[in-house]
């Protein structure tokens, strides 16, 4: 099979690999549409691991049910990539995205179950999914990170008539400002470094305003939206890095709550005192919960949410390297590109 493997930093290389075949207990997918994620970035620049093959974000067609009576051959599905054990403390009391197991196997982030950029996955059977028909296979792709933003809601504590201030305007940020949005914040402010992101977030809807982290002013001109200039009562860091985290802690109110949905690989610094002194509660998140991914599919197949207005671009294997630049560029406005692996299939017979 064809497909897309990290083989040093910021350099991927489209490689020929012996196709994956069924496996009692797993069913295994013909991938249509996988997604670009931020985490896949990571990897990227990082180099490592060598030999990845990442797309944890997808959504295909059952071609082996691997013996299971849920699933058939022909069946539109999605999965959760994780593999948590379902055995410890954490999975028993229903956070398998905590679990201690639940990335050693995690499909697209794990050596041994490559992603979506091969054009087939192996996925245990109870992290599978079946689509509506009425949700489409690009839909699909965007579920998992569609999870990720609703996740960071449901314990961000926003209630209805907060103010709420989203920091980072990729996928996941604006994925962000969108459930925030529909939770009732009367109020949705995004900062960005680049201009054609923020302007993009106001464009979609799911921002009333954004702001440039680089401007002199910026934190005078964010602060003003809040009451008596005291910040807001929800803070979404969706970068993770320094400067980022910096501003999250300055701009959320005292007592308010500041949510860390970005990840750094990296050590970081930030002002604790401002975050004591205010007693600010800040929480990580990571994932989704399993009920939380069932979520977001049944608002996309009630049409309560439009994924599909997030999507810049579907490419092919040869184009995901150009991708994975057009993204961390600084100055492009695409947030979230899908991969089709069988796009090349076509071009070949076509050749």
């Amino acid at each position: 099979m064809k497909c897309v493997a990290i083989v040093g930093p910021k350099k991927l290389e489209v490689q020929n690999r012996e196709e994956l075949t069924g496996k009692k207990g797993y069913i295994l997918i013909d991938v249509i549409k996988a997604g670009i994620c931020g985490s896949d970035i990571h990897y990227w620049v990082s180099g490592e691991p060598k030999g990845l093959v990442m797309g944890h974000e997808f959504s295909g067609i059952v071609i082996d049910n691997g013996g299971s009576t849920k699933f058939k051959e022909g069946d539109r599905v999605t999965a959760l990539p994780i593999s948590p054990c379902l055995e410890c403390k954490e999975c028993k009391n229903g956070n398998e995205q905590i679990c201690a197991h639940t990335w050693e196997h995690a499909v697209g982030l794990s050596l041994d179950y490559p992603g979506g950029f091969g054009g087939r996955v192996l996925v245990r059977e109870d992290m599978v999914r079946h689509l509506p028909d009425n949700v489409t296979f690009e839909s699909g792709a965007m579920i998992e990170p569609a999870a990720v933003a609703i996740r960071a809601v449901n314990i961000s504590n926003i209630k209805k008539g907060d103010r709420a201030l989203v920091i980072g305007g990729g996928i996941i940020g604006l994925l962000t400002a969108l459930f925030l949005k529909l939770r009732g914040a009367s109020y949705v402010a995004l900062s960005e470094t680049n201009a054609a992101r923020g302007e993009k977030s106001v464009k979609l809807g799911v921002a009333d305003e954004w702001f440039n982290a680089l401007d002199p002013k910026f934190m005078e001109k964010v602060l003003a939206k809040t009451e008596n200039g005291t910040g807001f009562d929800v803070v979404a860091d969706c970068c993770g890095n320094s400067p980022a985290l910096t501003s999250a802690i300055v701009l959320t109110r005292p007592n308010g709550n500041l949510i860390m949905v970005g990840i750094s690989l990296g050590n970081v610094s930030v002002p604790l005192v401002s975050a004591v002194m205010k007693e600010i509660n800040i929480k990580g998140s990571i994932a989704y919960k399993p009920y939380e991914f069932d979520t977001v599919i049944k608002l996309v197949s009630e049409r309560k949410i439009n994924l599909e207005k997030f999507i810049d671009d579907i490419v092919t294997l040869n184009d995901v390297q150009h991708s994975f630049e057009r993204l961390t560029s600084g100055n492009d406005s695409a947030v979230k590109i899908l991969v089709d692996p069988n796009k090349h299939k076509i071009i070949e017979l076509d050749n």
